[in-house]
């Protein structure tokens, strides 16, 4: 049977997925309740598929909050998200507590992977710092890249690019269970060094950063100049040294919460080993300044010119089909006018308003929109581009529509009378 500890976003993802491939599944999570409510396959979180796969699978997976019932895994992950502050950093307390109550419960012949992110030489202290608190384990130790995306998490488990498996010794052969279950999805393997692996993760994220920082700057110029990224990009994937899944989609900066805490992550090692790392300040920086290009939009357009203006705002989280507001962009936008009229309407994301000055929250897109000066479409929902720009339009007091991600059709809000704006080309 096969364990996993901790059921976050990760832990519920991965231990369906396991199940999907045909292997006996434990989840365990120290809160009884949730293990209740996921055994009635009632989700805490959003994902496309995931009701199917639950109902699909059913049978293999079984959650529990007896830490006990572990002693019959033979192979252990633990799957806990790993949430990060304010400033962005890990925040481990809670994956060493989880750590704590159930290394002892652990069978002393059985396999242990660590699959939340974690920063570079964690996983080589943690038998030490256990021990050190009294907890005593004997079985071998693993980290893994986990490669959950909120939003596609699903179709990333299931059908993985590759693992990155931390060792001890990469050389030496992997256990039985560990290796069978690698085995399951078919994918590449790359063993190597516990903090090399760690590192990896980071180094991704950091890779990523640069494409959406380079892609934002340049769209910035296209708006500028009155060139149109969305032209722009066929030509940079098509260029072999850049490739077809390069991320070139202007975005509102590094939304979400890992992109971030890598940046501060290896800001904070350059910092602390004498290395230079000024590259990813300018990054932070620079996503501070993205985030907030349909606040200047807005204020330019509307806001400069009406002290009573009301906005409507499409969408709270951070990207379609999630419910996290991790670093997003809506927030941020919320956060800097507290003094404005807002009505907001997510289709997953339940704020409470009281939190934010003058805000409201409506059942539906277009309730938003009645009586508005100025709509923001800040999480490009599918459902939002299936309303005409023309209905739209009649809801709405003012003209203003800006559209960062062109999740509506520009041609037919430009027919319906709209002032349109679209991150990467010149507004029309």
């Amino acid at each position: 049977m096969i364990g996993f500890v901790g059921l976050s976003h990760l832990g519920i993802v991965y231990s369906l997925a396991t199940a999907a491939k045909g292997l006996e599944v434990l989840g365990f999570d120290h809160a009884s309740g949730l293990c209740d409510q996921l055994n009635r396959g009632e989700f805490p979180i959003a994902e496309p598929g995931l009701d199917e796969l639950y109902q699909s699978h059913k049978a293999r997976i079984r959650f529990s909050g007896d830490a006990a019932e572990l002693g019959r895994c033979d192979l252990i992950f633990v799957s806990l998200d790993v949430p990060t502050d304010t400033a962005n950093r890990s925040d481990l307390e809670p994956l060493e507590r989880l750590m704590d109550t159930v290394a002892g419960r652990i069978a002393p012949g059985a396999t242990v992977v660590i699959l939340c992110q974690v920063p570079p030489g964690f996983t080589r202290s943690l038998k030490t710092a256990l021990l050190a608190r009294g907890v005593e384990w004997a079985g071998r130790l693993f980290y893994q890249v986990e490669t959950l995306i909120f939003g596609n998490a699903i179709e990333r488990a299931l059908r993985p690019e590759r693992f990155i498996i931390g060792c001890a010794d990469p050389k030496a052969t992997l256990p039985g269970a560990y290796a069978e279950w690698l085995k399951a999805f078919g994918c590449p393997l790359l063993p190597m060094r516990y903090e090399s692996a760690e590192l990896a993760k980071i180094a991704i994220n950091l890779f990523l950063v640069s494409t959406v920082s380079t892609t934002n700057a340049l769209s910035e110029v296209c708006e500028r100049i009155g060139a149109d990224w969305s032209e722009v990009a066929p030509a940079l994937r098509l260029d072999r040294r850049i490739g077809p899944h390069a991320y070139l989609a202007p975005g509102l900066g590094i939304a979400g919460g890992n992109l971030e805490r890598d940046l501060v992550t290896v800001r904070n090692l350059a910092a602390e080993h004498g290395a230079e790392a000024g590259i990813v300040e300018a990054w932070l920086l620079d996503s501070r300044y993205r985030r907030d290009w349909a606040l200047r939009k807005v204020q330019e357009g509307v806001l400069s010119q009406q002290d009573d203006a009301i906005l409507a705002i499409w969408g709270l989280a951070y990207k379609p089909n999630t419910h996290s507001t991790k670093n997003s962009p809506a927030l941020g936008l919320i956060e800097a006018l507290p003094h404005v009229a807002k009505v907001a309407h997510d289709p997953l994301v339940r704020l409470d308003p009281a939190a934010y000055p003058r805000l409201q929250l409506v059942n539906s897109a277009l309730d938003a929109c009645r009586g508005a000066d100025a709509l923001l479409v800040m999480t490009p929902w599918a459902e939002f581009a299936k309303i005409a720009p023309a209905r739209i339009k009649d809801y709405m007091k003012g003209r203003e529509l800006i559209d960062p991600f062109g999740g509506l059709d520009q041609a037919a809000c430009i027919a319906a009378g709209f002032a349109y704006h679209r991150l990467g080309a010149r507004s029309m």
